[in-house]
Protein backbone atom coordinates (compact mmCIF):
# COMPACT_ATOMS: atom_id res chain seq x y z
CA UNK A 1 0.00 0.00 0.00
CA UNK A 2 1.51 3.09 -0.73
CA UNK A 3 2.37 6.24 1.17
CA UNK A 4 -0.16 9.20 1.54
CA UNK A 5 1.69 11.58 -0.63
CA UNK A 6 1.87 15.40 1.23
CA UNK A 7 0.29 17.41 -1.35
CA UNK A 8 2.76 19.86 -3.11
CA UNK A 9 1.13 20.80 -6.31
CA UNK A 10 -0.67 24.62 -6.50
CA UNK A 11 -1.56 26.65 -8.58
CA UNK A 12 0.13 30.92 -8.86
CA UNK A 13 -1.61 33.60 -7.06
CA UNK A 14 -4.68 34.09 -8.73
CA UNK A 15 -4.23 37.85 -8.93
CA UNK A 16 -5.46 37.87 -12.68
CA UNK A 17 -7.63 35.10 -12.51
CA UNK A 18 -10.26 37.56 -13.55
CA UNK A 19 -8.41 37.35 -17.37
CA UNK A 20 -10.13 35.11 -19.75
CA UNK A 21 -9.06 32.59 -21.94
CA UNK A 22 -8.58 33.24 -25.53
CA UNK A 23 -10.83 31.30 -27.59
CA UNK A 24 -10.83 31.40 -31.05
CA UNK A 25 -14.67 32.23 -32.37
CA UNK A 26 -16.55 29.18 -33.41
CA UNK A 27 -19.01 29.85 -36.47
CA UNK A 28 -22.03 28.32 -36.25
CA UNK A 29 -25.55 28.48 -38.09
CA UNK A 30 -28.65 28.29 -37.21
CA UNK A 31 -32.25 28.63 -39.29
CA UNK A 32 -33.90 31.29 -38.85
CA UNK A 33 -36.46 31.14 -36.25
CA UNK A 34 -35.27 28.04 -35.27
CA UNK A 35 -35.13 26.76 -31.41
CA UNK A 36 -31.12 27.05 -30.39
CA UNK A 37 -30.16 23.33 -29.76
CA UNK A 38 -27.97 22.90 -26.75
CA UNK A 39 -24.36 21.65 -27.62
CA UNK A 40 -23.76 18.13 -27.08
CA UNK A 41 -21.28 16.89 -24.83
CA UNK A 42 -18.15 15.86 -26.97
CA UNK A 43 -15.17 15.75 -25.07
CA UNK A 44 -14.05 16.58 -21.28
CA UNK A 45 -17.41 17.26 -20.45
CA UNK A 46 -19.35 14.31 -21.36
CA UNK A 47 -20.16 12.82 -18.01
CA UNK A 48 -18.24 9.60 -18.03
CA UNK A 49 -14.89 11.26 -19.25
CA UNK A 50 -15.36 14.43 -16.86
CA UNK A 51 -15.57 11.75 -13.80
CA UNK A 52 -11.95 10.61 -15.30
CA UNK A 53 -10.79 13.99 -15.30
CA UNK A 54 -11.63 14.37 -11.75
CA UNK A 55 -10.41 10.51 -10.30
CA UNK A 56 -6.79 11.86 -12.57
CA UNK A 57 -6.73 14.88 -10.65
CA UNK A 58 -7.35 13.87 -6.87
CA UNK A 59 -4.42 11.37 -7.90
CA UNK A 60 -2.24 14.47 -7.74
CA UNK A 61 -4.04 16.37 -5.39
CA UNK A 62 -4.96 13.78 -2.81
CA UNK A 63 -3.44 10.50 -3.99
CA UNK A 64 -6.45 8.92 -4.38
CA UNK A 65 -9.06 8.51 -7.09
CA UNK A 66 -12.02 8.86 -4.48
CA UNK A 67 -12.40 12.78 -5.52
CA UNK A 68 -15.88 13.37 -3.66
CA UNK A 69 -13.90 12.42 -0.32
CA UNK A 70 -12.12 15.33 -0.62
CA UNK A 71 -15.11 18.22 0.74
CA UNK A 72 -13.46 18.01 3.85
CA UNK A 73 -10.26 18.50 3.20
CA UNK A 74 -7.88 21.04 4.59
CA UNK A 75 -4.37 21.75 5.15
CA UNK A 76 -1.83 24.57 5.17
CA UNK A 77 0.68 22.61 2.44
CA UNK A 78 3.58 25.16 3.28
CA UNK A 79 3.07 26.71 -0.20
CA UNK A 80 2.76 30.12 0.86
CA UNK A 81 -1.07 30.43 -0.24
CA UNK A 82 -2.95 30.13 3.48
CA UNK A 83 -5.09 26.82 3.92
CA UNK A 84 -5.51 24.75 0.82
CA UNK A 85 -9.28 22.74 1.18
CA UNK A 86 -11.31 20.86 -1.20
CA UNK A 87 -11.94 19.34 -4.15
CA UNK A 88 -9.93 21.16 -6.15
CA UNK A 89 -7.66 22.91 -3.84
CA UNK A 90 -8.97 26.26 -2.88
CA UNK A 91 -6.53 28.18 -1.26
CA UNK A 92 -7.43 31.41 1.38
CA UNK A 93 -4.42 33.00 -0.39
CA UNK A 94 -5.82 33.05 -3.70
CA UNK A 95 -8.64 34.56 -3.53
CA UNK A 96 -10.96 31.42 -5.23
CA UNK A 97 -11.95 30.04 -1.44
CA UNK A 98 -13.17 33.46 -0.45
CA UNK A 99 -15.14 33.45 -3.74
CA UNK A 100 -16.58 29.88 -2.71
CA UNK A 101 -17.32 30.69 0.69
CA UNK A 102 -19.31 34.17 -0.61
CA UNK A 103 -21.45 31.58 -2.80
CA UNK A 104 -21.93 29.12 -0.34
CA UNK A 105 -23.16 31.87 2.10
CA UNK A 106 -25.07 33.66 -0.68
CA UNK A 107 -27.37 30.02 -0.99
CA UNK A 108 -27.45 29.17 2.62
CA UNK A 109 -27.27 32.38 4.41
CA UNK A 110 -25.96 32.13 8.41
CA UNK A 111 -23.58 28.89 7.75
CA UNK A 112 -21.17 28.08 9.62
CA UNK A 113 -17.97 29.18 7.10
CA UNK A 114 -20.01 32.88 6.71
CA UNK A 115 -18.67 34.53 9.92
CA UNK A 116 -15.26 34.03 8.88
CA UNK A 117 -15.43 35.92 5.17
CA UNK A 118 -14.28 39.36 6.53
CA UNK A 119 -10.82 37.24 7.69
CA UNK A 120 -10.89 35.47 4.55
CA UNK A 121 -11.07 39.23 2.54
CA UNK A 122 -7.93 40.10 4.95
CA UNK A 123 -6.08 36.94 4.04
CA UNK A 124 -6.76 36.79 0.07
CA UNK A 125 -2.84 37.36 -1.32
CA UNK A 126 -1.13 36.21 1.81
CA UNK A 127 -0.54 33.06 3.83
CA UNK A 128 -1.76 34.76 6.94
CA UNK A 129 -4.62 32.74 9.02
CA UNK A 130 -5.31 35.70 11.03
CA UNK A 131 -9.19 35.66 11.89
CA UNK A 132 -9.48 32.22 10.98
CA UNK A 133 -7.58 30.10 13.23
CA UNK A 134 -7.93 27.92 15.26
CA UNK A 135 -11.96 27.24 14.11
CA UNK A 136 -11.59 27.41 10.31
CA UNK A 137 -10.50 23.87 10.01
CA UNK A 138 -12.81 22.29 12.19
CA UNK A 139 -15.92 24.56 10.78
CA UNK A 140 -14.74 23.45 7.03
CA UNK A 141 -15.04 20.01 7.80
CA UNK A 142 -18.62 20.61 8.96
CA UNK A 143 -19.29 22.60 5.89
CA UNK A 144 -18.28 19.55 4.00
CA UNK A 145 -21.51 17.35 5.03
CA UNK A 146 -23.75 19.97 3.76
CA UNK A 147 -24.96 18.79 0.24
CA UNK A 148 -25.49 22.45 -0.56
CA UNK A 149 -21.15 23.31 0.57
CA UNK A 150 -20.46 20.24 -1.52
CA UNK A 151 -22.79 21.62 -4.69
CA UNK A 152 -20.83 25.01 -4.32
CA UNK A 153 -17.64 23.61 -4.64
CA UNK A 154 -18.55 21.76 -7.64
CA UNK A 155 -20.34 25.08 -9.25
CA UNK A 156 -16.49 27.08 -8.47
CA UNK A 157 -14.65 24.02 -9.49
CA UNK A 158 -16.34 24.41 -13.32
CA UNK A 159 -16.60 28.09 -13.41
CA UNK A 160 -13.33 28.71 -12.75
CA UNK A 161 -11.71 25.78 -14.04
CA UNK A 162 -13.20 23.47 -15.70
CA UNK A 163 -15.13 25.28 -18.55
CA UNK A 164 -12.97 27.66 -18.78
CA UNK A 165 -10.71 24.66 -20.33
CA UNK A 166 -13.29 22.82 -22.08
CA UNK A 167 -14.20 25.77 -24.32
CA UNK A 168 -10.58 26.85 -24.97
CA UNK A 169 -10.03 23.22 -25.57
CA UNK A 170 -12.59 23.10 -28.01
CA UNK A 171 -11.82 26.42 -29.33
CA UNK A 172 -7.72 24.86 -30.16
CA UNK A 173 -9.23 21.98 -31.83
CA UNK A 174 -8.14 19.36 -29.33
CA UNK A 175 -9.90 16.33 -28.01
CA UNK A 176 -10.60 15.34 -24.53
CA UNK A 177 -6.91 14.81 -23.66
CA UNK A 178 -6.01 17.83 -24.84
CA UNK A 179 -8.98 19.70 -22.57
CA UNK A 180 -7.57 17.28 -19.69
CA UNK A 181 -4.13 18.99 -20.47
CA UNK A 182 -5.71 22.66 -20.40
CA UNK A 183 -8.04 21.35 -17.11
CA UNK A 184 -4.85 19.87 -15.16
CA UNK A 185 -3.06 23.24 -15.79
CA UNK A 186 -5.46 25.43 -14.99
CA UNK A 187 -5.94 24.11 -11.86
CA UNK A 188 -2.27 23.90 -10.53
CA UNK A 189 -1.10 27.66 -12.07
CA UNK A 190 -4.92 29.37 -12.67
CA UNK A 191 -6.29 31.19 -15.68
CA UNK A 192 -4.41 34.18 -15.54
CA UNK A 193 -2.09 35.53 -18.36
CA UNK A 194 1.15 35.84 -16.62
CA UNK A 195 4.53 33.58 -18.16
CA UNK A 196 3.46 30.17 -15.71
CA UNK A 197 0.16 30.96 -15.65
CA UNK A 198 -2.35 28.76 -18.45
CA UNK A 199 -2.03 31.44 -20.24
CA UNK A 200 1.83 31.75 -20.34
CA UNK A 201 1.93 28.19 -21.11
CA UNK A 202 0.07 28.42 -24.38
CA UNK A 203 1.59 31.52 -25.39
CA UNK A 204 5.01 29.54 -24.74
CA UNK A 205 3.69 26.42 -26.83
CA UNK A 206 2.38 28.51 -29.55
CA UNK A 207 5.89 29.58 -30.42
CA UNK A 208 6.87 26.24 -31.02
CA UNK A 209 3.80 24.32 -32.46
CA UNK A 210 0.02 25.07 -33.53
CA UNK A 211 -3.33 23.83 -32.64
CA UNK A 212 -5.13 21.89 -34.73
CA UNK A 213 -7.70 25.06 -35.30
CA UNK A 214 -4.69 26.61 -36.93
CA UNK A 215 -3.65 24.08 -39.05
CA UNK A 216 -1.84 22.39 -36.69
CA UNK A 217 -1.02 18.08 -35.67
CA UNK A 218 -2.58 17.41 -32.45
CA UNK A 219 -0.03 15.29 -31.15
CA UNK A 220 2.99 18.07 -31.73
CA UNK A 221 0.93 20.79 -30.29
CA UNK A 222 0.23 18.75 -27.09
CA UNK A 223 3.71 17.96 -26.50
CA UNK A 224 4.48 21.82 -27.38
CA UNK A 225 1.97 22.92 -24.71
CA UNK A 226 3.22 20.11 -22.07
CA UNK A 227 6.94 20.67 -22.62
CA UNK A 228 5.59 24.35 -21.81
CA UNK A 229 3.77 23.13 -19.16
CA UNK A 230 6.89 21.56 -17.56
CA UNK A 231 8.97 24.44 -17.79
CA UNK A 232 6.29 25.97 -15.54
CA UNK A 233 6.40 24.05 -13.54
CA UNK A 234 9.60 23.79 -12.48
CA UNK A 235 9.61 28.21 -12.11
CA UNK A 236 8.21 27.09 -8.29
CA UNK A 237 9.92 24.45 -5.55
CA UNK A 238 6.49 23.18 -5.15
CA UNK A 239 6.16 22.20 -8.48
CA UNK A 240 9.32 20.73 -8.93
CA UNK A 241 8.02 17.37 -9.65
CA UNK A 242 6.82 17.13 -12.33
CA UNK A 243 5.46 13.34 -12.36
CA UNK A 244 1.76 14.54 -13.08
CA UNK A 245 2.70 15.19 -16.81
CA UNK A 246 5.86 12.79 -17.22
CA UNK A 247 4.02 9.58 -15.91
CA UNK A 248 0.59 10.42 -16.41
CA UNK A 249 -0.49 12.96 -19.41
CA UNK A 250 2.34 12.46 -21.45
CA UNK A 251 1.82 8.19 -21.09
CA UNK A 252 -1.72 8.74 -22.76
CA UNK A 253 -0.58 11.14 -25.36
CA UNK A 254 2.37 8.35 -26.29
CA UNK A 255 -0.20 5.79 -26.63
CA UNK A 256 -2.07 8.15 -28.91
CA UNK A 257 -5.03 8.22 -26.15
CA UNK A 258 -6.47 11.61 -27.51
CA UNK A 259 -9.77 10.26 -26.74
CA UNK A 260 -8.73 9.55 -22.85
CA UNK A 261 -10.35 6.14 -23.03
CA UNK A 262 -10.02 3.41 -20.43
CA UNK A 263 -8.33 1.42 -19.23
CA UNK A 264 -5.90 3.80 -18.44
CA UNK A 265 -2.53 3.42 -16.14
CA UNK A 266 -0.32 6.43 -14.79
CA UNK A 267 1.67 6.63 -12.15
CA UNK A 268 2.08 10.73 -9.70
CA UNK A 269 5.04 11.26 -7.10
CA UNK A 270 5.93 6.86 -7.54
CA UNK A 271 2.45 5.73 -6.79
CA UNK A 272 0.59 3.74 -9.76
CA UNK A 273 -3.01 4.03 -10.61
CA UNK A 274 -5.65 2.67 -12.55
CA UNK A 275 -8.69 3.24 -14.19
CA UNK A 276 -10.05 -0.09 -16.10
Amino acid sequence: MSTPHIRTSRRTLLAFLGATVVAAPLLTTQLAGAAPVPAAASGLDDPAKKEIAMKLVSSAENSSLDWKAQYGYIEDIGDGRGYTAGIIGFCSGTGDMLDLVELYADRVPGNVLAKYLPALRDVDGSDSHDGLDPGFPGDWAKAARDAAFQQAQNDERDRVYFNPAVKQGKADGVGTLGQFTYYDAIVMHGNGSDGTSFGGIRKRALGRAKPPSQGGAEVAWLNAFLDARVWAMKQEEAHSDTSRVDTAQRVFLDKGNLNLDPPLDWKVYGDSYHIG
